[in-house]
Order: structure tokens, then sequence, then C-alpha cells
């Protein structure tokens, strides 16, 4: 019967970094820098709102795109945040920022279109670019720092272009995009029939000033993406939102309605707790991002390696092309030589082909033993 399986799905697969971690997790005395997750626990106020959820029975359906308050409350989070103005009837609160991307694509993409990538990125877009039938088109963003911009941009637009990814702060890179990069963006793009999907799960993990949007100058092309998954600590709670206009939202809505009625209503009430009691709960967690992302960096730059500084997200993106492997091969090998789990850059696109992923969303103690572990494999290959 699997003849009878639809060919897209047969044609994805499982993320390379959770193939990569699921391959090497059994391994005994491993140390694992490869999962994006924070390593702190949900905020206490957050918790107790859950509960306080479930003790007065907030257990039903919501409204389909989220109950009003936590609408409200998000349009608020992020107008004092990023300067962004929308209002409840432009917010979709979803199960994760995975859901939130998914019902996008699904709602504005056709089949033969295009939506350009930079690439190294995420590998969590392409698949389900391509299951609705569209088309991934990668620019490589190496020689600019790992950033899009317009000047790369411009050459892949065509009557197919169908949207633009922004992923910023960038998984795996750590790369953001200045208010000048950004406005660029949006003029070369403004009055053409292109979305533009802003990514911005790591807003508030921004270390030097602030977290700018495209939507502030190209708000009725731009679909936000956003959530609460790295900002509080609330992976497993799978609450993420989409802000768009509402001439898209109302289309949005259907496919979400379709797919999962509403996002738990207890995460929901938690969700609330996280923006308003809890609004400012990612500070102290981002400057202890902060102080890892400067230890770790220091230690890669002092064993050799090429790196670029990351500016937001919680992630180091060294260069591995002077060891002449693969990514993976290398990686398999400082798993099996050094007990150092690092996810091959191959997972992020072609373009990240010859470096690898640390996430330093892990305790300094952590990364300490994982540093040292790998600097004593990469001096005996030197």
């Amino acid at each position: 019967m699997e003849h009878l399986i639809h060919s897209r799905v047969k044609n994805i697969e499982i993320s390379g970094i959770r193939k990569f971690f699921n391959m090497v997790a059994n391994r005994p005395d491993l140390i694992s820098l490869t999962i994006g997750q924070p390593d702190f626990p949900t905020p206490e106020h957050v918790k107790e709102a859950g509960k306080q959820a479930i003790t007065d029975n907030f257990t039903t359906y919501t409204h389909n795109a989220g109950f009003l308050e936590l609408r409200q409350a998000a349009c608020d989070f992020i107008r004092e945040k990023y300067g962004l103005d929308y209002h409840p009837n432009e917010v979709i609160a979803t199960v994760g920022a995975s859901e939130a991307l998914d019902i996008t694509f699904r709602t504005i993409l056709e089949k033969g279109t295009e939506v350009i990538l930079p690439g190294p990125v995420y590998p969590g877009y392409e698949p389900l670019i391509r299951l609705c039938g569209a088309k991934p088109v990668y620019i490589d963003t190496r020689s600019n720092g790992f950033r899009l911009s317009a000047e790369l941009i411009a050459p892949h637009l065509n009557e197919r272009t169908r949207c633009i990814v922004l992923p910023y702060p960038s998984n795996p890179t750590g790369a953001t995009l200045s208010e000048q990069e950004l406005q660029e963006i949006a003029a070369l793009v403004k009055g053409r029939p292109i979305w533009v999907v802003s990514d911005e799960i790591y807003s508030e993990l921004v270390y030097n000033g602030r977290h700018h949007s495209i939507a502030k100058w190209l708000r009725e092309q731009t679909v936000v993406i956003n959530g609460l998954s790295k900002s509080h600590s609330m992976t497993g709670w799978r609450v993420g939102f989409v802000f768009a206009p509402s001439f898209v939202t109302k289309h949005m809505i259907k496919v979400h309605q379709y797919s999962v009625s509403c996002t738990s209503s207890v995460s929901q009430k938690a969700a609330l707790a996280a923006l308003t009691i809890g609004k400012n709960d990612a500070e102290a967690m981002r400057s202890q991002y902060k102080e890892r992302m400067e230890y770790a960096y220091n230690r890669l730059i002092n064993m050799g390696l090429k790196v670029e500084k990351p500016s937001g997200a919680f992630y180091l993106f060294p260069s591995i092309a002077a060891f002449g492997q693969s990514s993976f091969d290398f990686a398999l090998d400082v798993v099996n030589k050094a007990g150092v789990a690092l996810v091959p850059g191959s997972a992020f696109s072609e373009y990240g082909e010859g470096h690898v992923r640390l996430s330093y969303a892990y305790s300094l103690d952590t990364l300490k033993e994982g540093l040292d572990r790998l600097e004593r494999y990469i001096k005996e290959r030197q």
C-alpha cells in the first residue's frame, strides 16, 4: 500500500538536525551541543497561570484564533517591543511557530510558485514549501556574513516569485539584519506581488540593540511569525503567533481551523501571563546567552576555527573546511573520538556544507566540557 502515499510526503525527509541527534543520542558520556532548546525552566508565573487554567476549568475550545485577551496582549507586546501596529483580528495563536509557518505557506503558495530562502537556513522551511507544490530557491549568503540583502535577492526575482523568507535572527548562524538592510529589501519588494515571511522567533534574543522587523516598512506584504518557545523557554507549551493584514488572516484562519481548531486553551492562559506579567522574562535569559556566546566564541577562535560572531539567537556556525571532510563526516568523527555532538552544516542546505552548528543553549559547565573535548580533538588533528 505504500505506493498510495502522496509523492510529496515520500520525497521529504526528517530534519537533518533531528536525524543526527537521534543517531548519536544513546552514546554514553556524550556531550550534546545540538538542540536549539532553552535550558531554563519556564518562568514560575507562566506555569502558575497554566495550573490555574486547569483549576478554573479553562479546558474547552477557544475562538479559533485564540481568546481575545491573548490576541490583544500579543498585539500590545510587539507594539511595545518592536513598534509594530496590529489589531486582534490580525493575529492568530498557533501551535508553535511551526504551525504558523505551515498555515502561512498553505495560504499564500501555489504549485509552481517560488520561495526565496537564504542559505544556510533552518531546515524546516523547505519541506513545508514542497508540500505546497512550490519550489525553494536558495541564495548563497556566505560572502555577506550569512545575511540576505536586496542586492543578493534582486537577480532571483521573476514572475514565479511568491515569497521571500527572512529568518532573522538566524538559525544556524546567529546573524541579524540592520534597519538599513531591511529597508533596502522592503524598497525592492514594495508594490510587487511578493510576500515576505519574516520568521522572528528569536526576536527577544538580540545582543546588540533592538530587534527590527521588516513589517515596520512593508506591513501590507509581510507575514510575521513569532512565538514563546525561545523567549520564554516554553517549547513544550506550543504557542506561536502569526501577524498579518486582516485580508490574509481571514483566509489563514480557515487553514488553521481545519488543522487544529485552536491552540491548547491551557497553553493560551500561560501565554497570556508570559506576554503580560512576564513580558521582560527574556532579559535575564538573554544576558546569560550572551555570556555563553562570548565564552564559546572566544574558545572557538582560540582553537583556530573561523567563525562569525553571532548577534542573536543561540548558535555558532564555525567553518571546518580546513579539515577536508564533509560536515557530516567531521561531526561523526567528533562524536566518535571526542564524545561531542555538533550538527553537520549540510543539515542547513548545501550552503551550510563546510560548517558545523554549535548550540550554546546549555550551561557554562556543559559548554566548557564540550569545548575542552573539541579543543583536544582539534589539537590532535593539527
